[in-house]
């Protein structure tokens, strides 16, 4: 049965991947990125395809409440996908305030925010998925990453914290734990990494699209490692 999926972070090489993939199951997608995307190239989505593009600014409350005004217009979704976050570098004596903030708001609070909003409405309606995306530094240390790794840990425990709360209201939120990904941009940003190893973005999509499916529904809860033979 197709469903209304939020995705957030849908600009980017996984969440193009998640769009595409989410699409060619049947289901319509409101795809979220950056503010003002939604004006650029192709803003109403490829003909046809259901997906409907939004922009927020998804580490500001106000602003993730504007965008759920918005979506309330277009419907209930079933599914919400973060995917906002961003690799800061540095140790923790050597990470600057604004860096460890700029970790918080990009990889924890754009989550936070999000779930937030899609937590009550999803409960009132009696189902629904929601998969964040944290990351294998979250689990495995992450030395030169301080703060990143400390926001990414928050994210699995906030999947767990709200997989408990929602479990009564049917509403399923499990985290993947991605490794490095086999983008335009990574490969772009880290010219030393061995690609060979990392996980192409159109795997990790299928992942998430069966987390948000009927198919999963005995799964919530669960920090999926999707980081392949890397």
């Amino acid at each position: 049965m197709s469903g209304l999926v939020v995705v957030c972070g849908a600009g980017g090489g996984l969440g193009q991947a998640v769009t595409a993939d989410l699409t060619s199951r049947g289901d319509r997608v409101i795809a979220v990125g950056r503010p003002h995307w939604e004006r650029g190239e192709g803003a109403s989505g490829a003909p046809g395809n259901g997906t409907v593009r939004l922009g927020s600014d998804l580490t500001n409350p106000s602003s993730v409440e504007d965008l759920w005004t918005q979506i309330d217009a277009l419907g209930t979704p079933t599914g919400l996908v973060n995917l906002v976050g961003g690799y800061i570098v540095g140790s923790v004596a050597h990470t600057s305030d604004e860096d460890y903030r700029r970790a918080l708001a990009l990889n924890l609070d754009s989550a936070w925010w999000s779930c937030r909003a899609a937590a009550s409405r999803m409960a009132e309606a009696g189902g629904g998925a929601i998969v964040n995306v944290a990351s294998r530094a979250a689990v495995q240390g992450g030395a030169g990453a301080a703060a990143y790794a400390v926001a990414k840990a928050a994210v699995v425990r906030l999947s767990e914290v709200l997989a408990d709360e929602l479990r009564p209201s049917r509403v399923r939120v499990n985290a993947i734990l991605p490794s490095i990904i086999d983008t335009d941009a990574n490969r772009s940003s880290m010219p030393a990494a061995v690609m060979a190893k990392a996980v192409a973005p159109e795997a990790i999509a299928r992942v998430i699209s069966f987390l948000l499916g009927a198919d999963s529904w005995p799964v919530s809860g669960a920090c999926i490692p999707v980081y392949g033979w890397a």
